[in-house]
């Protein structure tokens, strides 16, 4: 960054900081920034309330989207269900981005059923850990359904550790068929946004937003901005990138599940300074 641009960064993130202190934002202050996605949430952040309650945390912390887990809307959920789901969701001026992380198999069956599910709560995007042998019927669904599939990592020792595992695995499958990009699992795996972003170029859907506060297994998942997450540089890699307007930008925050609002709020703070600063 240059240093007027920094500079810029910098006070930006001071005046939200201090709005967020004040008590959040208003829909108009947490608008995207023209051809730059929404700012989101993965619900499992609020996972320590009941799926009303994190729905109006999330709206009154300012998100324009969410990202449902099972643990808060089940892939087996009744129509009645999905469509009150919507409902609350709409009528708090939010939208839902995403659905995961689900598993998918060589049972294209029970993969079909999750992608019927996803069509019911009109959804562009299933976060998921795709069997290895699943495949050749994901291509079949992500054409009939018109549905992305993103392929989410979990760090050290899980299949999808590194950006490469994911690009191995796509590689000559319909295109729909991409990553999810959880930008902590891969510090943990000892890579940088930057570098992830740009070589999931293309197949980038989803991110899960976080930070750790070590290049290791074993570390500590920390406020935005706090650990190796350079978050100005997230979001210039993905406006440079095309990362789509409809993609899943998920904040995701792991720590203090029974009282998690105001590291929230701060994670925001930054988040929202950065996407304005690598607008400009």
């Amino acid at each position: 960054m240059t240093q007027h641009s920094r500079r810029s960064f910098l006070q930006t993130t001071s005046a939200i900081t201090v709005a967020a202190a004040l008590g959040g934002y208003s829909k108009l202050a947490m608008a995207a920034e023209p051809g730059q996605p929404k700012l989101g949430i993965q619900l499992y952040s609020l996972r320590g309330y009941k799926v009303d309650a994190a729905l109006k945390h999330a709206s009154e912390l300012g998100f324009q989207q969410v990202e449902f887990y099972s643990g808060m809307l089940s892939t087996d959920a009744s129509d009645e269900e999905i469509a009150l789901t919507k409902k609350k969701v709409e009528d708090l001026g939010m939208s839902i981005s995403a659905h995961g992380v689900n598993k998918l198999t060589k049972d294209a069956d029970k993969n079909r059923a999750i992608f019927e599910f996803a069509k019911k709560l009109g959804i562009p995007c299933i976060t998921a850990d795709p069997d290895f042998d699943s495949f050749d019927n994901l291509d079949d669904l992500v054409k009939e359904f018109d549905i992305r599939v993103a392929i989410h990592n979990h760090g050290p020792r899980h299949r999808y550790n590194k950006a490469i595992d994911v690009l191995r695995v796509v590689e000559g499958h319909d295109e729909r068929i991409g990553a999810c990009a959880d930008l902590g699992h891969y510090i943990r795996s000892g890579q940088t946004a930057p570098e992830v972003i740009r070589l999931l170029k293309g197949r980038l859907y989803g991110i899960h937003l976080k930070d750790f506060a070590e290049m290791q297994d074993k570390s500590e998942g920390v406020i935005l901005g706090k650990g190796h997450l350079n978050v100005e540089e997230v979001f210039s890699s993905l406006q440079s990138v095309g990362f789509p307007s409809n993609g899943a930008l998920s904040l995701e925050y792991e720590e203090n599940p029974k009282n998690p609002l105001a590291d929230i709020r701060e994670c925001v703070a930054v988040a929202k300074a950065a996407m304005k600063s690598s607008a400009q």
